[in-house]
């Protein structure tokens, strides 16, 4: 089910462009909004599906105006900007 808000669920999903390129990876969720690394290695892979979320310098808050929707596996960024 497609959605457009992110919960705390939505930690450790792949953030993908409207072309289905992936760009990140949602590391944490931090009142209501989704930090994404955009070069997530293994460790923030399993960091963040366990729920430690870990945002830092390295990770960039994502604006819910850039999310055209939330799926059960991706967040995907709206294509006009």
């Amino acid at each position: 089910m497609a959605q457009k808000m992110v919960t705390e669920d939505d930690e450790g999903k792949r953030v993908v462009d409207s072309h289905g390129d992936t760009v990140g990876m949602v590391s944490e969720i931090k009142n209501g909004t989704a930090y994404v690394d955009p070069d997530p290695g293994i460790t923030d892979k399993i960091r963040s599906k366990l729920g430690w979320g870990d945002a830092d310098k390295d990770h960039y808050p994502l604006k819910a105006s850039r999310i055209d929707m939330v799926t059960d596996d991706e967040i995907r960024l709206k294509s006009n900007l």
